[in-house]
């Protein structure tokens, strides 16, 4: 469910784009706890992109990707059950912390949902983000990823080549905050650097898995995961995420640019 933040209180001067705004509001809320009002401060009310970005779609795709989503995912739930309780004992056994990792993160029309992952780093990891930035192997990037994180947990680096890791947001497909397919979700701080041809990822709702997720994943530089991002956008159907589904099988066990 969206939580609903006060706007927060910007600079009076005006802004040529939402871009700058959110330089503005990123210096005005500096602290990670502050993202989400940072967010709030610069979002639009929706999403708004052209029928050339995002041709509209029928009611029964709308209604077949629904129910795919449902039935998908609660039965993956109840038969990966089993796994769910020994990567849970797994991770209380050999770290300190909680076994998952929950984390807010923007869905459709830039609204925040609460996301849920197995913990594969050290419980304080968010707080030694800013230490370790200047290591990130998406230089000049709203991204942050470096392949030797020394954040990650023993158990963390097998569960996240595996994408293990990602499993519980089965439940946020369930719940409605996340499809099975579509953009994956980033969180406050990135978005509310987004540009305006970047905002239009968010027109429709996250996924478990992309476009981008099967063809390089973490190897892919930000810029071309938005430009795979919007085509997927522009080209969705049943089909296109039936073969995403069905892809995302060998791109996990390839291991390639999970990190």
């Amino acid at each position: 469910m969206s939580t609903a933040i006060p706007a927060a209180p910007l600079p009076s001067a005006k802004f040529s784009s939402r871009s700058e705004k959110a330089r503005a509001v990123t210096r005005t809320f500096s602290s990670p706890s502050n993202q989400l009002r940072a967010l709030e401060a610069v979002r639009p009310e929706v999403v708004v992109v052209s029928e050339d970005d995002a041709p509209p779609v029928s009611r029964a795709f709308r209604a077949a990707k629904r129910a795919t989503d449902v039935v998908v995912a609660a039965a993956a739930l109840v038969a990966l059950a089993p796994l769910f309780a020994f990567v849970a004992t797994l991770i209380k056994l050999t770290s300190r912390g909680p076994v998952f990792f929950a984390q807010w993160r923007v869905g459709k029309d830039a609204r925040e949902f609460r996301f849920y992952k197995f913990r594969s780093m050290v419980s304080d990891a968010d707080r030694k983000i800013a230490e370790l930035r200047s290591w990130s192997d998406h230089q000049d990037s709203l991204t942050f990823k470096m392949k030797k994180d020394p954040r990650i947990t023993r158990v963390g680096r097998v569960i996240r080549k595996l994408s293990i890791d990602e499993l519980p947001q089965l439940w946020n497909v369930l719940r409605g905050d996340m499809s099975l397919v579509g953009p994956r979700p980033a969180v406050p701080g990135e978005v509310a650097h987004y540009t305006d041809h970047e905002w239009k990822r968010l027109a429709v709702a996250p996924g478990l898995t992309c476009l981008w997720q099967v063809g390089g994943r973490g190897d892919l530089a930000f810029d071309r995961q938005v430009a795979l991002d919007l085509e997927y956008i522009r080209r969705r159907s049943w089909l296109l995420d039936l073969k995403l589904m069905l892809l995302t099988v060998p791109a996990v066990i390839s291991g390639r640019g999970a990190y």
